[in-house]
């Protein structure tokens, strides 16, 4: 079954088969995927090559970290990618986005501070989990509305750390 992936913008053609391959954007992967708890963690083989990675399903989107990078990744299949570009729509995050904690573990650092603005992939929270620092990033352009946590603090998985609103548009 064909996917259509987008992070950061980009948009990958994503298909799987049955038989432990997956293609994305014409290139061919051998792919064996375990799940090694509930609570998302998953470990991947991807030609050979070890991944482990903490998943986590909201709303039209993925949650991904791997390797203390957080993505977000809108998963469509081909047919509602199809109607979505022939309505003429395309995916927009609206209101606040919400940087949430993807596990539980204390705040070492906050980068940013309300009112400051921010750029998509830009590291916003340092969170230790697992005795490793995770840099969690703001997933889109915008200004800092609010910082619900400090340095030192203890948080739980989903936690919201920091509001970012839409950037202010040009009224020239």
């Amino acid at each position: 079954m064909k996917y259509i992936s987008t992070v950061k913008g980009e948009k990958y053609v994503i298909d799987i088969d049955q038989e432990g391959r997956i293609t994305v954007d014409e290139q061919t992967y051998e792919i064996d995927v375990q799940f090694l708890s509930d609570s998302g963690v998953l470990s991947l083989l991807l030609d050979k090559h070890s991944i482990e990675a903490i998943v986590e399903e909201r709303d039209d989107t993925w949650e991904v970290l791997i390797h203390g990078e957080l993505y977000t990744v809108l998963v469509q299949d081909e047919r509602a990618f199809r109607l979505e570009k022939e309505q003429g729509t395309s995916f927009d995050v609206s209101g606040d986005a919400i940087v949430k904690s993807p596990m539980p573990g204390l705040i070492i650092d906050i980068l940013v501070e309300a009112g400051q603005s921010v750029e998509q992939g830009e590291k916003v929270v340092i969170l230790e989990s697992m005795k490793m620092e995770n840099e969690l990033r703001s997933s889109r352009d915008g200004v800092v509305a609010h910082v619900y946590v400090s340095p030192g603090a203890s948080v739980e998985k989903g936690q919201a750390l920091v509001a970012i609103s839409s950037p202010p548009s040009d009224q020239s």
